[in-house]
């Protein structure tokens, strides 16, 4: 029975700008986006934390009938995603799957460097967990991968000054720093959801001959793959074309905001959770 939705779950908005790239890819199915504005922003949670709010959040999406749920979410992905899956998915939902976005990136980010040294921009929780570093060098342990933590990004972004020229000062700022750490860095990954909303500000102070790269193509593309090669969970999935947007927070805000990020006017639901 095709009845199962897609399930794309983020702390707040960042993961519009994943949901809109997946869209125009896989526009025939079902989906249901979750945005925890309430508990926002996830980045300087603890472990514990996070992993417990991002679990409160994908039952509550297994409830509504989702059998896949993408943690659209860095955060969430670098300090959720693996217990998620190896404790309770296993136990509890053996029919269900979740996917985050730091594997899919990191499986591709070769394609996008000659030097082999790749800057990683994130909040202070994905810099902290040094995911990105992990899981690409468990990869191409070749490839040199340094970070810089962005604080004032999201805050930015989420009262829309991001593209004022007060933000100038912090988007030249970190991008130095990463830039100083060091020489030959020639592929930069925005390692937040958020971020593709600077790239405006970030190309005007990026040296040329540097890769940006935003994460929504390559996990569109991921996702695809995925359902091509997993046709036990693909042929769940409802074929409605149907988009719902939920949150935890303001709906009004949530839709004002949430449009900037998803390109295109959206109505949401809240939900008390």
């Amino acid at each position: 029975m095709r009845n199962n939705a897609i399930g794309i779950f983020d702390s707040g908005y960042g993961g519009l700008t994943v949901f809109k790239s997946i869209i125009p890819q896989l526009p025939e199915y079902n989906y249901i986006y979750f945005g925890d504005n309430a508990r926002a922003p996830y980045g300087d949670h603890s472990y514990e934390t996070v992993y417990r709010y991002t679990l409160d959040c994908v039952e509550w999406l297994f409830a509504q009938g989702c059998s896949l749920v993408i943690l659209a979410c860095n955060t969430a992905s670098a300090k959720a995603l693996r217990s998620i899956q190896q404790h309770i998915l296993p136990h509890k939902y053996p029919d269900h799957r979740v996917l985050g976005v730091i594997r899919p990136t990191a499986e591709v980010i070769d394609q996008y460097t000659i030097s082999n040294k790749v800057g990683v921009l994130g909040t202070r929780g994905t810099v902290k967990s040094a995911s990105y570093q992990l899981e690409i060098n468990k990869l191409y342990p070749h490839i040199e991968v340094v970070q810089q933590s962005c604080p004032m990004w999201v805050p930015l972004i989420e009262n829309n000054e991001h593209l004022n020229p007060g933000a100038d000062y912090f988007v030249q700022t970190y991008l130095q720093r990463l830039l100083d750490k060091t020489a030959g860095i020639d592929c930069i990954l925005l390692a937040c959801t958020h971020y593709p909303l600077l790239i405006p500000k970030l190309k005007a102070y990026l040296p040329e001959g540097i890769t940006l790269l935003s994460q929504g193509d390559i996990v569109a593309n991921s996702l695809k793959d995925y359902l091509s090669r997993h046709p036990e969970i693909e042929g769940h999935l409802s074929l409605a074309a149907g988009q719902r947007f939920v949150t935890s927070g303001d709906p009004e805000v949530f839709d004002t905001l949430g449009s900037l990020f998803f390109g295109a006017s959206i109505k949401s639901e809240a939900l008390l959770l």
